[in-house]
């Protein structure tokens, strides 16, 4: 029988470096230009990047930008070859079948993430043949929010190499007038602005060099990556506020100057239950401490601090006067952290306090600090969101402060939300307490309360009812003015103020139309402060009700084009027409991600790819009885299949006989599941590092065909840790690779010990989690039910019922598993990906020194100077790491985080095996 040639060749490992590692040498980045034009507090932001491929065979080139989380992108484009490619917004639920067929193709999906405290990052990748350039143009459009008397557009740049030709231009124009403007940030080369303010306008110019890009503060050898921040204010009067026309709409921006502030009556709840240990609760007393001082000596205030018990320094509210201050101080000094979380009675405790207090010409305002979900008392979220509401009767406003990223952040906004208030994120970071003081000082200061806005001859109006005004924000209104008469157009607002009820009007009777702004520049302002309430709307109702709002928001993002939690944006790629869908997260939420999968043509065969991590030395050792560099042999010639980029091959089939296959077949440990390929009437299984696949090879006297398909069962998968430190801002991160068993948890003097069982979702996390309580108690957890063993005893718990093992409780909630005993907190999340749903554990609270295990690290390095790469310092050793990022499954929703990436036995500073079952 003649004899073909099959070459089937997966580079899996070097196909996913290439796609995460941008190497200029590849592709370059000629022009990268930032357009920004702000108008009436409106910003509409261009990127545009142009890139170039100098190698000459086709490459894949990334755009790889981040934008304020405030924004909605609108417009999105690539330009190639002289053909321009859309991104197309459609909802969510139609856009869900491409994105499905996306994932399930390999292909990636789910472009923006969240990181940090400001931005989302936006990413996407073409690929340019040999010689060829391509353009990238986002669109995004944000409304700035006045804060402590200002404005602030932030734009970020990280082209990540130093560009040839790199320009940021900025235009405001406020028909107001401008009344200061300052430029600050990372990027704020002096010698590379230009900045001229005219009256009304302002143009910022940014064209560093080449040079210049490598020495500001954010800046190196790679290039720029930080922010250049425009701050700026406009004058204001005592009197109506600014208000702009266009084509039918308006827009009503409402701040009035020389008012007198009126004082407060404001109580305090702080958790101090031992998830607070550390550095959080310092940073709170510091905090609170600074707040006790800015105090008016009008005000009167009232501090209250919660563990499972509720602790008052006083029981009514007093006057703010010296004494009582320093009496406040210490007791802020002396709280300690201890115990569980009872929100509930906290909350309505500070509210009775304030309404048995109640003073004329004042304003009431309840603030909220809390890091942990309530785990005592009334635990049940939508019971605790009733009672206050009930308690607070909208008399005052609610404002909730999320300490971290433990907190249940949509529980608190909720909260807020049907009290008149807003919740707040605080970032457990070096500035916590400043970010404290700064929220504090956002409502320190009320100027009016009980805000009414009324528009005669206006329709679809924003909101208009605002509980309290303060000093250094700002109140927006837009709307429809009815038949788009001007004339018949009347602007009005009522408020109370520190001694009497104050109307402001335009004293003309009338509202002048201002043409000179764009046809649709009002009209966009409209949608998106329409969008964005909306959204927080159909956060507080259910039903009918919740389903209209959310089609009102959906017809309003679709019609302008906004990329919203309720839309999508599909990116039609012209290489074979790959899709990309493009979903704009929620607050911290983790992309949703598929791999890479690429055609490549290579002699004539069409061959996939797919991308992969490097499996560990653990994960080959966890194939016994593998032949080492098994090939095939068709027509007289050997086939390597080579699989991770580190060489699998089968066997000579030809050459073998029924007893050698029989063997291989043992030697491989054939399952149904594995994939395999069939000779003499025997499967036989390819199975190399892991990384498993199907051949079906078709042989012909001139030609041979292989189609590869990627196996779906028996695939080891990779799970990305990330271990966080508590003087560094950026955690270290490994990769473990296997369905295995790790030791997450265990005290040497008692006989507490916590494991879980990996999933196999790629970056994944735990499909179980076992509890060893004692001797004859474990509490095995899984995603939909929780099961106690005591003795020869087995419960199993489906419900949120409070479970009680030994002097242990268990409180199961939609999101998370709380675990609490003695002086240890557990909490495992339930987390996400694919479609399919995980857990991952977090310790709150530990006392022991001694304890081992994965979530008992707390590792301390240092970076080394001057070495040709990065090099990190760990107990003496040096560790060769790389800069790349990880979602952080403690929080809930993720957060995707930068890390340095090392192997896993520099990380946890002993073999891998060690934390292994």
């Amino acid at each position: 029988m003649e004899r073909a040639v099959l070459q089937i060749t997966l580079f899996g490992l070097l196909l996913a470096l290439a796609a995460t590692q941008p190497n200029k040498d590849n592709w370059d980045i000629y022009s990268f230009h930032i357009n920004s034009t702000v108008t009436s507090r409106y910003a509409t932001t261009v990127i545009t990047s142009r890139m170039a491929n100098r190698m000459d065979e086709s490459k894949e080139i990334e755009f790889h930008v981040r934008i304020p989380k405030n924004a909605f992108i609108s417009k999105f484009r690539m330009f190639i070859d002289g053909q321009v490619y859309d991104g197309v917004v459609k909802g969510k639920e139609k856009a869900r079948q491409q994105y499905t067929e996306a994932v399930s193709r390999g292909q990636s999906a789910g472009l923006v993430s969240s990181v940090g405290r400001t931005l989302e990052e936006f990413k996407t990748s073409v690929t340019v043949a040999a010689h060829k350039k391509v353009t990238f143009e986002l669109t995004y459009e944000e409304l700035l929010k006045r804060r402590l008397g200002k404005y602030e557009l932030q734009i970020h740049a990280r082209p990540m190499q130093p560009v040839k030709s790199f320009k940021v231009d900025v235009h405001i124009h406020e028909k107001s007038g401008i009344n200061f403007v300052e430029v600050k940030g990372g990027l704020a080369l002096a010698d590379a602005i230009n900045k001229t303010h005219a009256d009304n306008e302002v143009w910022v110019n940014f064209y560093p060099t080449e040079d210049q890009q490598k020495t500001c503060t954010s800046c190196g050898e790679q290039g720029m990556n930080g922010d250049l921040v425009i701050v700026y204010d406009v004058n204001r009067d005592s009197g109506l506020g600014d208000i702009k026309t266009s084509a039918g709409y308006f827009v009503h921006h409402f701040a009035p100057s020389s008012l007198t502030p009126i004082s407060k009556n404001v109580v305090f709840l702080i958790d101090r239950s031992g998830s607070m240990h550390g550095k959080k609760i310092r940073q709170t007393r510091l905090a609170l401490i600074h707040i006790l001082n800015d105090l008016s000596e009008d005000d009167h205030f009232g501090l209250i601090t919660f563990d499972g018990s509720i602790s008052y320094w006083k029981r009514e509210l007093v006057q703010a006067n010296q004494r009582n201050l320093e009496s406040a101080k210490i007791f802020s000094e002396d709280i300690r952290e201890s115990g569980s979380t009872n929100i509930n009675s906290a909350v309505l405790e500070g509210a009775s306090m304030l309404n048995a207090h109640p003073r004329e010409d004042s304003a009431s305002i309840l603030i909220l600090l809390t890091d942990g979900d309530p785990t005592t008392g009334v635990t049940n979220l939508e019971e605790i969101q009733s009672n206050v509401r009930v308690a607070i009767a909208d008399k005052f406003p609610l404002y909730c402060l999320g300490f971290g990223f433990d907190v249940n952040f949509e529980f608190l906004e909720k909260m807020s939300l049907q009290n008149n208030g807003v919740a707040r994120r605080i970032y457990e970071d070096s500035d916590a307490d400043l970010q404290l003081k700064g929220f504090y000082e956002e409502v320190a200061t009320p100027l009016l309360i009980d805000v009414t806005m009324s528009y005669n001859g206006g329709t679809n109006l924003t909101q208009t009812e605002f509980s309290q005004y303060y000093n250094g924000s700002e109140i927006v209104v837009a709307g429809k003015i009815t038949d788009n008469d001007i004339g018949t157009f009347t602007p009005q607002v009522i408020a109370i103020s520190s001694s009497k009820k104050m109307t402001f009007s335009n004293p003309n009777g009338t509202v002048e139309s201002t043409g000179t702004e764009s046809a649709d520049h009002i009209q966009r302002v409209w949608a998106y402060l329409t969008v964005k309430q909306l959204l927080k709307k159909e956060l507080l109702l259910s039903g009918a009700e919740k389903e209209n709002v959310k089609r009102e928001a959906l017809e309003l993002s679709l019609k302008y084009s906004f990329v919203t939690p309720l839309t999508s944006m599909v990116v039609t790629k012209p290489e074979g027409g790959e899709t990309e869908v493009l979903h704009k997260p929620k607050e911290g939420e983790a992309p949703q991600t598929g791999s890479r999968h690429q055609n490549i043509a290579y002699s004539g065969t069409v061959m996939h790819t797919f991308g992969a991590r490097q499996a560990s030395p653990g994960a080959r050792q966890g194939l016994p009885g593998t032949p080492a560099y098994p090939t095939m042999t068709q027509r007289g010639h050997t086939v390597p299949l080579v699989g991770l980029g580190l060489g699998f091959h089968a066997q000579d089939m030809d050459s073998l006989g029924t007893s050698d296959i029989e063997d291989l077949e043992e030697a491989t440990m054939l399952s149904p599941n594995n994939p395999t390929m069939t000779q003499h009437d025997h499967t036989v299984p390819l199975v190399g590092l892991g990384l498993g696949f199907h051949a079906q090879v078709d042989v012909a006297p001139t030609q041979v065909h292989a189609t590869i398909v990627p196996a779906t069962d028996n695939i080891p998968v990779s799970h990305r840790f990330l271990l966080k430190t508590e003087n560094q801002s950026i955690p270290l991160c490994f990769d473990v690779t296997g369905d295995v068993r790790l030791k997450l948890l265990h005290h040497p003097t008692s006989e507490l010990s916590v494991h879980g069982e990996l999933d196999s979702v790629t970056n994944g996390g735990f499909t179980r989690i076992v509890i060893q309580l004692n001797a004859d108690l474990y509490v095995d957890v899984e995603v939909n039910k929780i099961t106690v063993i005591e003795g020869s005893r087995m419960t199993h718990h489906t419900g949120q019922d409070p479970i009680t093992a030994g002097s242990w409780t268990i409180i199961r909630r939609d999101k998370d598993i709380d675990v609490a005993g003695g002086d240890t907190h557990l909490v495992i999340l339930i987390q996400g990906k694919d479609a399919q749903s995980f857990l991952w554990p977090v310790l709150r609270q530990q006392s022991s020194d001694s304890a081992e295990g994965i979530l008992a690290l707390n590792p301390v390095y240092e970076e080394v100077p001057q070495t040709p790469t990065t090099k990190l310092r760990i107990k003496d050793q040096e560790n060769d790491v790389t800069r790349d990022n990880a979602a952080d499954y403690s929080i809930s929703p993720p957060l995707t985080l930068d890390c340095w990436l090392l192997s896993a036995d520099s990380a946890l500073q002993r073999r891998l095996e060690a934390f292994i079952v």
